[in-house]
């Protein structure tokens, strides 16, 4: 089951608001459906993700992202659950996103 943690959840909005502002609801609501099915497609064992370069230069080996046409889905895998940590923007500065999810713990 794939569960959209709380940060990735606050992703959303800003990813919507730049989607519907660049390209319109057609495609905004394409790309909303594709995140969904790239999930679903984790979940099920069928799509594999890689590890996340930025985490494991510093040992962090357990994180896993996945793309989709315009997005990078950050998640973690704990026995059947998958965990998303965060959804982002390919355009997106990522790393920038993790240090500040990393001091705002």
């Amino acid at each position: 089951m794939a569960i959209i943690l709380p940060d990735a959840q606050d992703d959303w909005p800003s990813l919507q608001a730049y989607m519907l502002d660049q390209w319109g609801e057609v495609e905004w609501l394409k790309a909303e459906d594709e995140i969904y099915e790239k999930l679903q497609q984790v979940d099920a064992g069928n799509y594999p993700g890689t590890a996340v370069k930025e985490l494991t230069s510093v040992g962090i080996f357990e994180y896993q992202h996945v793309f989709t046409s315009h997005h990078k889905l950050v998640y973690r895998q704990i026995s059947e659950n998958i965990y998303v940590h965060a959804i982002t923007g390919h355009k997106q500065d990522f790393l920038s996103l993790l240090m500040k999810r990393l001091l705002k713990r």
